[in-house]
């Protein structure tokens, strides 16, 4: 259980996610970061050179990547703080905020800027040496579609692990149907009142659109969903129960938190009377080819370590590729369906890897000052059949 970890109240922003080749096909995803950070840093009037320390996570390469938080950093107007990098696929960003929880509870830092961003879109097509292959030619791999469609250690696609799971729980295509149309019901209650929940977090990005200056304000990709139109679509597998209308789409974007000893919390919060606690970060992996099965072992690893109930929580938040995903946690949990993705998840928005699970966090934070406090959990599996977690208290 973390001690030492706060969230500032507000003291996290993250762009829209678009479609992939969408509206932010074309831009570079640490630059866009940059421009979204500093946005974000000026309108709460916080100094970036303020920071300890640099937290990067992406796992799509975007050129001179290499260089990382330094980089990121010095984009910022913060040239003389560094960072480590964080990429684990779709668990990246719980996994960046458990290991900055780590760091401030270690006494290494005392604010850190965790960032995460990635571009979906325009995936980078590699080409590794062979000097062994036939003639010497060499493998060749494109990062994003590859890798969506085969696991090398299991063997299989993504989307075949939601299948196992609801094969082996009984999960039927009627319920991953209801299950897509009220993650789209409850995206749309963020819409309400001109998305005031959305703009209590969200920052508008400028970007270039040929000739002209274009501000993308809102996410892009929302698909209307309706249970007549789901119905109409067929299988992505033969005989299989998600069709592209249960899963999820990948997507561009980025999202920033800062991340602070509690005194230096306060300093930075717009309202240092709410207090954000980071308590835990929990991680699992579960057998080959069960992808949404190491979803309910890694939250429930994070509850244990803060010292909490599934009965104590207020609100929850998954990254959710596939229905089955979240249908099996909840049953296997035993959680209230009421208190889970309210105001949407990823399977609506959209998954740009890195910067998904931020995202998440920042909406339940909001979604439990909004409730007036609690405890709260974010969950989401993983490529290689794992999932990350953690829990936050808001009082």
């Amino acid at each position: 259980m973390f001690n030492k970890a706060y969230i500032p109240y507000k003291g996290y922003f993250c762009s829209p996610f678009c479609r992939w080749q969408g509206s932010f096909q074309g831009e570079h995803a640490m630059e866009l970061g940059a421009r979204v950070v500093i946005r974000g840093l000026a309108e709460r009037t916080i100094d970036p050179p303020s920071f300890d320390a640099l937290f990067l996570g992406y796992t799509i390469p975007q050129v001179s990547c290499f260089y990382g938080a330094p980089w990121f950093a010095g984009m910022i107007g913060a040239g003389r703080i560094t960072g480590p990098i964080f990429s684990q696929a779709c668990a990246t960003g719980a996994t960046e905020i458990g290991h900055a929880g780590m760091s401030l509870e270690s006494g290494a830092h005392e604010s850190i800027l965790a960032v995460t961003t990635d571009r979906t879109s325009n995936g980078p097509h590699l080409v590794y040496p062979n000097p062994k292959g036939p003639g010497g030619m060499p493998v060749k791999e494109d990062w994003v579609m590859d890798n969506f469609n085969r696991d090398p250690w299991a063997d299989n696609s993504m989307i075949q692990t939601a299948e196992n799971v609801a094969a082996e729980d009984g999960i039927s295509r009627e319920e991953c149907d209801a299950l897509t149309l009220e993650r789209y019901r409850q995206y749309l209650d963020a819409l309400e009142g001109d998305r005031r929940f959305q703009k209590g977090y969200m920052i508008p990005v400028d970007i270039q659109a040929g000739k002209s200056r274009v501000i993308v304000e809102r996410d892009e990709g929302i698909i209307e969903t309706t249970a007549e139109g789901l119905a109409r679509l067929k299988p992505v597998l033969p005989g299989g129960t998600h069709t592209h209308g249960a899963q999820t789409h990948p997507a561009d974007g980025n999202a920033a938190m800062i991340l602070a000893v509690r005194d230096r919390a306060g300093e930075l919060s717009r309202d240092p009377s709410i207090s954000i606690q980071l308590l835990s970060y929990g991680c699992a992996r579960t057998r080959k080819g069960y992808l949404a099965k190491a979803v309910p072992p890694a939250a429930q690893q994070a509850l244990d370590k803060a010292g909490i109930r599934v009965s104590d929580l207020k609100a929850v938040k998954t990254h959710n590729p596939f229905a089955a995903n979240d249908i099996h946690m909840i049953r296997c949990m035993n959680l209230n369906p009421q208190i889970v993705n309210n105001y949407g998840s990823s399977l609506i928005y959209g998954h740009p890897q890195a910067p998904t699970g931020m995202r998440l966090v920042i909406e339940l934070i909001e979604e439990l000052v909004e409730r007036g406090g609690g405890y709260g959990l974010f969950v989401g599996c993983s490529a290689g059949d794992t999932a990350a977690g953690v829990t936050v208290r808001v009082g």
